[in-house]
């Protein structure tokens, strides 16, 4: 890559607009300047300001290969292959062509809709060295009447020659045509023999240095590739929503004629109509996730020449065959990865421990399909899952996930290969204290714990009926405590009311017969419901949560029973040993050691 500068008339660079020489990548967003960004604009090239520079692409790569388009309000120039793209300077430029160039009104993004205005510079005001030049842009509505009391008083009326004459109005639209310049001057003075010295001054002061403004111009050579465009793009661009690789690769795959954006509107509309879950994959998530497929694809099949990565460049790099031959078996991965989470007690996509996580599990489910993998075989089933719990618990999806990502794919293989533990399950560790500071749903670990209560199909407290999939849609189920808030508050130290250890999934309806009461309160009416002690009992232990110490309201020896049970339960999903569960720490925290209970869960 190279670069080069140098400063343009502004009205070379309007001229190439207009002939489709200088256009848009289709990954630029539309144009969204408002009046008051316009007239400052004009402001700045009227008084000779600098406005900053302007970033071209030269065309002509045949590895950086974007569709493009014209410009807001230029001329459509379909046949013609532009010379260079604008990556930084579209609004500028699109205002400036616009404003001085435009066949018609400006379209204006106004407050509440889009509107059109015609500008105009007052020349008594222009040449007033004690007025701003700010003051001498006039923003005129497409009717060139502005009006106030709801129409019914005309502040000013510019909609002929000769009320611009008459209120000394210069229509910028004219500005760069030499010919529209002087007629319009030469009417003026018809209109006005008097204004015969103040348009000369005007002219010289004023077009004069707007007809001969140049803008320095920065240029990339067309060798420049495609990544580079990417985090060029993004950090010249530091307002509005950031590019995403999608739009790149929306603007490369479209110059090979594939519309990856209709594809993706028909892969995510399969994705949600099949579970709640796929609703956290976005676009730029497929693509990872397609990168890390072909990635380690590749790998396998040359482990001495390939790497695995799936970064923002594997992701630029991704070819269209590539994409085309994976496409399948990926959507397949993402709708088994979801088949597979729900098993594990993760119902929507708020429930999501990590929604990072989806893309190695994706990944992974589609290269089985590829390479003739079976991972329904238990063997197979249960390290997929150990992986996934040793990642939850372990949180080790906060930071660098793309290595993560490596990581895990080629991992989970080895070691149905040959039972070599994938990085993430050997380092995953997790101390008893944190059951405490797992306190909201911001915590990846506090969702895993609630899907593994949800797993063992927990029974709803007042009916005894078995939680799933649908009946936790239905009955509007959500995490609450399970020793009231409103009891807790002013008893107990809310590190341990507040916590995981003092949470579970409970049916809306049962919440609120609940209430703020005491346990042994709310059990009473457990029985008024009809439920035996037996089925109480039951529901209650379901839960992880031993039924004698709830109905005694013994909050510290709660506490401490079900951190017990949950640790045991993390033990179980994860394959590994909690170190510390007698330690000082552990005791400091709880008042006990968390030992084993050696029981069923």
């Amino acid at each position: 890559m190279s670069v080069y500068s140098n400063d343009t008339d502004l009205a070379e660079l309007l001229n190439q607009i207009e002939n489709g020489k200088i256009q848009l990548p289709d990954f630029q967003r539309d144009w969204v300047w408002d009046d008051d960004k316009i007239c400052k604009l004009i402001e700045s090239i009227a008084s000779g300001f600098p406005m900053g520079a302007a970033m071209f692409l030269e065309t002509g790569n045949p590895a950086v290969r974007f569709t493009h388009r014209t410009f807001t309000g230029a001329p459509k120039h379909s046949d013609v292959i532009p010379d260079r793209l604008v990556l930084d300077g579209q609004q500028r430029l699109t205002t400036l062509f616009q404003v001085f160039r435009g066949k018609g009104a400006t379209i204006v993004n106004g407050a509440k809709s889009k509107e059109k205005r015609y500008y105009y510079l007052d020349i008594r005001k222009a040449l007033n060295p004690n007025r701003s030049m700010l003051e001498a842009v006039e923003s005129m509505p497409e009717n060139k009447i502005r009006t106030a009391n709801i129409g019914r008083e005309i502040k000013l009326d510019l909609s002929t020659r000769e009320a611009e004459y008459a209120n000394m109005k210069f229509p910028l639209n004219l500005v760069f045509s030499q010919t529209d310049i002087m007629d319009w001057i030469f009417g003026l003075m018809s209109y006005d023999v008097a204004s015969v010295q103040i348009a000369k001054e005007f002219c010289d002061k004023v077009l004069k240095g707007i007809t001969t403004y140049k803008i320095p111009v920065i240029t990339l050579t067309k060798d420049t590739a495609k990544e580079a465009v990417c985090q060029i793009f993004e950090n010249v661009n530091t307002g509005g929503v950031k590019l995403n690789v999608f739009e790149l690769i929306t603007a490369s795959f479209a110059a090979d004629e594939y519309d990856i954006r209709k594809d993706w509107d028909a892969i995510a509309s399969k994705f949600t109509s099949h579970c709640d879950i796929l609703r956290a994959i976005g676009s730029t998530n497929f693509l990872t996730a397609m990168a890390l497929l072909t990635s380690y694809k590749r790998y396998c099949s040359a482990p001495d020449t390939y790497v695995v990565s799936c970064k923002k460049r594997d992701v630029l790099k991704m070819s269209l065959s590539d994409y085309k031959e994976c496409r399948s078996a990926l959507v397949n991965g993402f709708l088994k990865a979801a088949d597979f989470l729900v098993h594990q007690g993760v119902y929507t996509w708020l429930d999501l421990p990590y929604s990072s996580q989806l893309i190695p599990l994706a990944a992974i489910f589609a290269y089985a399909e590829i390479a003739g993998v079976n991972l329904s075989i238990q063997t197979n089933k249960d390290i997929l899952s150990r992986w996934y719990w040793c990642g939850v618990f372990g949180e080790q999806y906060g930071a660098a996930n793309e290595t993560r990502y490596v990581l895990d794919i080629v991992g989970v293989f080895q070691q149905i290969a040959d039972g070599t533990l994938p990085d993430t399950v050997a380092r995953a560790n997790m101390q008893p204290a944190r059951l405490l500071t797992m306190q909201t749903r911001n915590s990846a670990a506090y969702k895993g714990v609630m899907a593994l209560i949800l797993q063992d199909s927990p029974l709803d407290f007042m009916s005894g009926n078995k939680m799933n999939v649908a009946t936790y849609l239905e009955e509007s189920t959500d995490i609450h405590h399970i020793f009231p808030q409103n009891y807790c508050a002013a008893r107990y130290d809310s590190l341990k009311w507040n916590s995981v250890v003092n949470k579970t999934p409970i049916y809306a309806g049962t919440n609120r017969s609940i209430g703020g009461r005491a346990p042994s309160e709310y059990i009473r009416t457990m029985f008024n419901k009809g439920m035996s002690e037996a089925q109480i009992r039951e529901a209650i232990t379901s839960h992880k949560i031993s039924y004698d110490l709830l109905a005694a309201d013994d909050f510290e020896g709660f506490i401490v029973d079900r951190a017990t049970r949950l640790l045991d339960r993390i033990e179980l999903a994860t394959g590994k040993s909690i170190a510390g569960r007698d330690s000082e720490e552990t005791v400091k925290f709880f008042g006990r050691p968390l030992t084993h209970r050696n029981v069923d869960l």
